[in-house]
């Protein structure tokens, strides 16, 4: 994975995951004043948006990856954060399908089934791609990293 590879990664997993968490945040925490308001919060459509505007960069992200630093480390069995790799890789799809489902879902017991999916792939996603990353890789320094 080249530089720009990862911190695109990074970026939009940021992205993604800030705006998923202050749009959740606004939607199932904050309260309104006004009783008969749609929204909890005047900028929860706002936060909506962009996270849903933001998440097709991580797919992306994700997508451009995946052959040379996720499938590549798949195949050869090589060990350095690859219980980390291997959850964060398992929750890439059901977060993505669910994503999309969510909006396009019209019964409400679909989308209650969607959500949950969603919220738990998610906070799988979010704080092991943190622990993915803090932890120590063993002899892939420079010379491991696939120049771009």
């Amino acid at each position: 994975m080249t530089r720009a590879e990862a911190w695109g990664l990074h970026a939009s997993t940021a992205l993604v995951g800030v705006t998923g968490l202050v749009y959740g945040w606004m939607r199932y925490f904050a309260q309104s004043e006004d009783p008969f308001s749609l929204v909890n919060h005047p900028a929860e459509p706002l936060w909506r948006a962009a996270h849903i505007v933001c998440a097709p960069a991580l797919v992306f992200a994700c997508a451009l990856v995946w052959r040379d630093h996720v499938w590549t480390r798949v195949c050869s069995g090589l060990r350095p954060r690859r219980r980390t790799g291997l959850v964060l890789a398992a929750s890439l799809g059901p977060m993505i399908a669910s994503g999309y489902f969510l909006q396009v879902s019209a019964e409400q017991v679909w989308r209650t089934g969607w959500l949950a999916v969603h919220l738990f792939a998610s906070l799988v996603w979010l704080p092991l791609y943190l622990v993915h990353q803090c932890l120590p890789t063993a002899g892939t320094g420079s010379a491991g990293r696939r120049r771009g």
